[in-house]
């Protein structure tokens, strides 16, 4: 695969923030990281990290130049992708992110058996919530994401990947609350735990309650979590509720430490969706696509 290696080490170290993991990363020695960035930094003609004890940070320079290799290792890959023998193994690297319901509880299956499959393939993955993963496909970061959110950026293409179901639960210990069915008006009665702003699932919800005349202000919002798992840890010491996609309560539904709880009035069901920049997708991201479909029966 054509590529810029010097880049490559600086985009590595730019993006962990350490000269150590880069190296672990790249399979090269730390010394031949420190002297790739050195050269890097003479023939730019500026610093690129600022070293404060065993820690970095970027400069603005630096930053801007990440901006750039994003851009630049992006096209070499569309570069190797165009000229790939069609006949052999797929091999390259593969860079891609998901929010954080689908990181934690939809790809690492998915990934393992894509990797049994076609192991001449790097992978490399980012979480975050949605905003986050659309973001990190603009500035070109990495290659494609798997959001729990809808369409929301023209400039970005959104393909459809799964559905999923986000379903009303509480700790089965949860004594003061024994019903097994309600209906939305009643849901500003209990206490309810949610994402933070910009997640994917919270967007879902938010559209799911106006359809009920019903937004977050009028809730009894009892605590606002970063992750479900933090979610599902403080139902399980509370007595609070929380919408969860059904992904991610398998384990917990199995043991008897959550219940659903059935909303009558109220269904909240969405798309995973794949999310590109438009026009701008390779072989090993429609390869990985329609691994994906194919696995999830899509």
């Amino acid at each position: 695969m054509i590529t810029d290696f010097r880049l490559k080490v600086f985009k590595t170290v730019a993006d962990r923030l350490s000269f150590t993991r880069a190296a672990r990363e790249l399979f090269i020695s730390q010394p031949a990281v420190t002297k790739q960035i050195g050269e890097l930094e003479k023939q730019l003609g500026t610093n690129l990290f600022l070293r404060q004890g065993n820690r970095i940070a970027l400069t603005p320079q630096g930053e801007r130049l990440l901006a750039y290799a994003n851009r630049i290792l992006s096209l070499y890959g569309e570069l190797g992708d165009e000229f790939a023998d069609r006949t052999a193994p797929p091999e390259g690297e593969l860079r891609l992110g998901a929010s954080t319901t689908i990181a934690q509880y939809v790809l690492p299956g998915l990934l393992a058996r894509f990797r049994k499959r076609y192991p001449g393939i790097a992978l490399q993955v980012e979480s975050g919530n949605t905003q986050y993963i659309e973001r990190a496909v603009q500035e070109a970061r990495i290659d494609f994401g798997i959001i729990e959110g809808m369409a929301s950026v023209a400039t970005l293409h959104y393909e459809p990947f799964m559905l999923d179901e986000l379903v009303l639960v509480t700790a089965t210990s949860n004594t003061g609350f024994r019903r097994e069915e309600i209906r939305s008006a009643e849901l500003p009665e209990y206490p309810l735990v949610i994402r933070e702003s910009g997640s994917g699932t919270l967007d879902v919800i938010e559209k799911a309650l106006a359809t009920r005349g019903l937004s977050l202000k009028k809730l009894r919002i009892d605590m606002q979590w970063g992750s479900t798992e933090s979610i599902k840890r403080y139902l399980l010491a509370s007595d609070s509720l929380a919408f969860l996609s059904v992904h991610a309560i398998l384990d917990e539904l199995t043991r008897g430490q959550l219940r659903v709880v059935e909303v009558s009035d109220l269904s909240i069901e969405r798309r995973f969706h794949f999310v590109s920049m438009h026009g701008r997708t390779g072989r090993l991201c429609e390869l990985f696509k329609q691994f994906c479909r194919w696995s999830n029966g899509a």
